[in-house]
């Protein structure tokens, strides 16, 4: 069983919305940080937000205010929404998870993370 895996992503036109989601299995901590990072291609990977298990969270710039991520905790699940989707945001989407029980660093950094799962596609046409 994979250790992380991702879904959800899809195709949409731009101003859509699209859930992504982020199933973490066999990972019993209560204190962690976990994210979603994007890579369009020919660019390098790029952090889209993250949230620890206090409930706090961040963002990248370019996404503040279209993108929320939440979790359910109990099932170790991550989710993050998108709406007004642009061309721009079309990229593989990676959930990751840090080693446990560490919180989230300042700033969403992919050499924080430990833990990655395969990624799902997500592509806004204009």
């Amino acid at each position: 069983e994979q250790f992380v895996e991702e879904s959800g992503g899809g195709s949409v036109q731009a101003g859509g919305s699209l859930r992504l989601s982020c199933s973490v299995a066999r990972y019993p901590y209560d204190k962690y940080c976990m994210g979603w990072f994007r890579q369009a291609p020919g660019k390098e990977r790029e952090g889209v937000a993250q949230i620890d298990s206090d409930e706090t969270s961040s963002y990248a710039d370019s996404v503040k205010g279209r993108f929320t991520i939440s979790q359910d905790s109990t099932k170790k699940t991550l989710y993050l929404q998108m709406k007004n989707l642009k061309p721009e945001d079309t990229a593989m989407y990676y959930c990751a998870v840090a080693l446990p029980l560490v919180g989230c660093y300042a700033g969403i950094d992919r050499l924080d993370f430990s833990y990655w799962g395969q990624g799902t596609q997500v592509t806004v046409s204009s």
